[in-house]
């Protein structure tokens, strides 16, 4: 297959308006991606501002300071959006499935880590070279499930080896799905969903980035206010979850 001919160059304006179309895109094909885990876009928009809250003050760290530089921020705020992007690839019986998964299903479950990240990949090289500003984009896909202590998945990867940005996205992650309600199960109290994730330090998380969450943590519970859920997103999901199983069951 050629190569495809490389795009024109961009300057002022219109640079500024294709770079506003590409991060509306990212919203809209993360946002298809929520709808098929009957979640909706707030859950971006508060995963978005969790990441950026806690980006902001692990930027006061030592261990941290130069690397969470504003151009990171940025870049993990935008990418944060589509950290979940391969649960695209997980059958809606798994995906939606309200009880405990069985080993099966979540050994499938699992690969919608690589599932995203490969398809990243598989877009580079059709387009004939690599795309370095996706490079974190692919690491949040990827890792977002490994564990401090080295229990994640999919490369079981610890510590340090764990990227930063992914570290970020895994507290704000939990913490989301913890304070969340579902079609099957109600969310926990703020407090409660802060002490899981204190019980999780050095095991599931980066302590250094524990420490940081609880010191802001009343930022999160104002962000998680200011995106809530509302009554029609929670009619959608509603409706989603009844049209899957509808037809879960006629297949």
């Amino acid at each position: 297959m050629p190569s495809p001919s490389p795009a024109p160059s961009l300057s002022g304006a219109d640079a500024t308006q294709a770079q506003h179309a590409q991060q509306v895109l990212v919203f809209a094909l993360a946002t298809l991606v929520e709808q098929r885990e009957a979640d909706s876009e707030s859950h971006i928009l508060r995963v978005q501002h969790y990441v950026l809250a806690l980006a902001q003050a692990l930027g006061k760290h030592p261990a941290f300071e130069a690397l969470l530089t504003p151009t990171y921020i940025d870049t993990l705020y935008h990418s944060a959006p589509l950290y979940d992007m391969g649960s695209v690839g997980v059958p809606d019986r798994i995906l939606l499935k309200p009880g405990r998964l069985t080993a099966d299903e979540m050994g499938i479950m699992r690969t919608h880590t690589t599932l995203g990240h490969a398809a990243i990949e598989r877009a580079e090289r059709t387009s004939g070279r690599p795309a370095p500003l996706l490079n974190m984009v692919k690491e949040v896909v990827l890792c977002h499930q490994e564990k401090w202590d080295g229990s994640g998945y999919p490369r079981a990867l610890a510590g340090t080896d764990i990227p930063v940005s992914a570290r970020i996205i895994a507290i704000a992650d939990v913490y989301d799905a913890l304070i969340t309600s579902k079609v099957y199960k109600e969310g926990v109290p703020h407090d409660k969903a802060v002490q899981i994730i204190f019980s999780e330090r050095g095991a599931h998380f980066d302590p250094d980035m524990v420490d940081a969450f609880i010191e802001i943590q009343d930022s999160f519970a104002e962000i998680a206010q200011r995106f809530a859920d509302t009554d029609a997103d929670m009619q959608h999901k509603i409706e989603y979850m009844a049209n899957a199983i509808a037809e879960i069951a006629v297949l």
